[in-house]
């Protein structure tokens, strides 16, 4: 009997190959594990793949594509999940290793998080193994040259779909917005952001570090345009009120401030 494989959800970063980690790069040298990779229909290539072969690494033996499609019906998704759990299953069962190539991290937006759930679901023994990458929005900071945060920054990293009354209330809170997939929301962002007053403080990145790369400094010029799916908008919010801070790793104690004015 086959001791069964294990599921690695392998992160490439999002789009330079320069970006893999040694630790990726050693499971996809591999030529006795299976590569599976996921597209959004089976008339499209797969973004993951495509940043392993623009590596220079070849494919193995035993690769197959899984599909999640692009879609808010739940039930659709449901089905698509289930089936390439099912897959992902069938393949480990015979002692295989099944790499799930996935752009930007694995952990954040991923639909290897998906994968991973449902087949937990139909195996709680299943083996998994996580090997973490370069996100999408470091990479972008890093083309920009724009830190993500300094000192006490606080931090949102949010889909835009919650919809601009919910980013509008981030802006309250945050000193630095991450809003993924903006695609479908884009012109009201950029209306939102032109009120607000933070258009020269935002910037606009798409497939960052990949051969077709969009950087756009003069966000307001988007209006109207198609951008990719895999794009997003970089905030900052130089303007935010704060509250008070309290300096240093925590607040000292009356006790402890008695006893440094005795000293």
């Amino acid at each position: 009997m086959h001791k069964p494989g294990t599921l690695h959800g392998v992160s490439l970063g999002p789009g330079d190959p320069g970006l893999i980690t040694r630790r990726a790069w050693a499971l996809l040298e591999r030529r006795d594990a299976v590569w599976t990779y996921p597209v959004r229909s089976l008339r499209k290539e797969s973004y993951a793949l495509d940043i392993a072969l623009r590596a220079g690494l070849a494919l193995p033996p035993q690769h197959q594509a899984l599909l999640f499609p692009m879609t808010h019906d739940v039930e659709k998704l449901a089905r698509h999940w289930l089936k390439a759990a099912e897959t992902v299953r069938d393949l480990l069962a015979t002692g295989q290793d099944v790499l799930f190539l996935v752009e930007g991290d694995a952990s954040t937006y991923a639909s290897f998080c998906y994968l991973a759930r449902v087949l937990r679901e139909l195996d709680a023994g299943a083996q998994i193994d996580i090997v973490p990458g370069v996100t999408s929005f470091n990479a972008a900071c890093a083309r920009l040259q724009m830190p993500l945060s300094e000192q006490d920054d606080t931090i949102a990293i949010v889909p835009a779909a919650y919809g601009i009354a919910a980013v509008e209330k981030m802006l309250d809170d945050f000193d630095t917005l991450v809003l993924m997939k903006v695609k479908p929301l884009l012109d009201d962002l950029i209306d939102l952001l032109a009120r607000r007053g933070l258009l020269p403080h935002s910037r606009f990145i798409e497939k960052a570090g990949s051969p077709v790369e969009r950087i756009v400094h003069n966000v307001a010029e988007l209006k109207g345009t198609k951008v990719n799916y895999l794009s997003l908008l970089l905030v900052k919010n130089p303007n935010r009120e704060r509250g008070e801070m309290i300096r240093g790793c925590r607040k000292k104690t009356t006790t402890e401030l008695e006893e440094e004015n005795q000293a």
